[in-house]
Formats: C-alpha cells, structure tokens, sequence
C-alpha cells in the first residue's frame, strides 16, 4: 500500500484543543488497499481531533454508501453506511498498535496517518450478509429470486393436521398430558 498523504495529520504544528478534518472517500482510496468488493463508493468521514498535552484524541464518523452486489441474488444495491471509532494516540518510547483504541508513536514523530484506521472503519461497517433492500421488502423482481422460489422446498412452514398424524403418537401425546 502506497501511503495517503492527504490522509496524513501533522500535529506538531496545532494548538492545544479542538480540530476538524472532512474527507471525501470514493472507490479510488479502496485501491490503495487492493480491496475491490464495492463497486462504487460514496462516504464523508469526518474526523475530530483533540490536542492535550500529552495525548491526542481522535473521533472518526463515517456517513454515506457503498455499492455491493447482493449475496442472494448478486444484483448491485447501495448499502448504506453510518459508524463512528474513536482513537487515542499516545507518545511512548516505540511505535505500538497493538491495541485497536490505542496507538503509542514514538516520542520524535510529528504527524500520523489515519488512512489504515479509515479504511478499517468502513470495512468493518458492512454486514456479514449482504441483503438487497427489495428482498427484504419484497419489491424486487429477479429471475433469480424466481428460481430459487420454484426449487425451495414445499410445505417445510406449514402446519400437520392430527389426522395426517400416526395414530400411535397419541398415545405418547398423552403421557405429556397426564401429569
């Protein structure tokens, strides 16, 4: 991965306090990433920074879409996408990320860059199960959902009337009863 130096905050040159950072991600930042699972991609993060003394605080909120293809019937939809992490940086005598909230760089370094973080947000943001909107609410007409209605098995949700039922499960059904 080449480094995203628009993603890139220098702090050594920011007051104390509160600072706000907007990005604009479309499909190209997912290249940087050799991720190619969304076909198009939409999303505004923005990013609060708050300088103390000691430590930075990061706030990341994403907004926005991404295109996917449906798991079910592998038509395109738009997902849409709202989440938020928050990162806190520390000054240490080595660099360590091994803590997902915590980021220790080393005491000399004067800028961090946030496009791992970013990416990993927007990744983590999508379902493990990809729906299409229109299956959910059954407005979507597709050849595929048509098929796989003809081949689902008949008759698993309905329920047995006692006559279609052997005669000799009555008996049993009683003990049940006879408490």
């Amino acid at each position: 991965m080449k480094p995203l130096k628009d993603f890139t905050i220098q702090f050594i040159g920011l007051k104390i306090g509160k600072h706000h950072f907007e990005y604009e991600i479309n499909k190209t930042f997912f290249e940087n990433f050799e991720f190619d699972e969304f076909n198009d991609a939409s999303l505004n993060v923005n990013v609060g920074l708050n300088k103390k003394a000691t430590l930075l605080e990061l706030h990341f909120a994403v907004t926005g879409f991404v295109n996917l293809h449906c798991d079910t019937t592998n038509e395109r939809y738009n997902q849409h996408i709202e989440n938020s992490f928050d990162l806190v940086v520390k000054f240490g005598d080595t660099f360590n990320d091994d803590n997902d909230q915590i980021l220790i760089v080393p005491h000399g370094e004067y800028e961090v860059n946030i496009a791992q973080y970013i990416y990993e947000l927007i990744v983590l943001s999508i379902p493990t199960k990809r729906i299409h909107p229109g299956i959910e609410d059954g407005t979507l007409d597709s050849e595929i959902l048509k098929r796989l209605d003809d081949l689902s098995p008949k008759g698993l949700g309905e329920k047995t009337n006692d006559e279609d039922i052997d005669p000799r499960w009555n008996t049993l059904k009683k003990l049940l009863t006879d408490k």
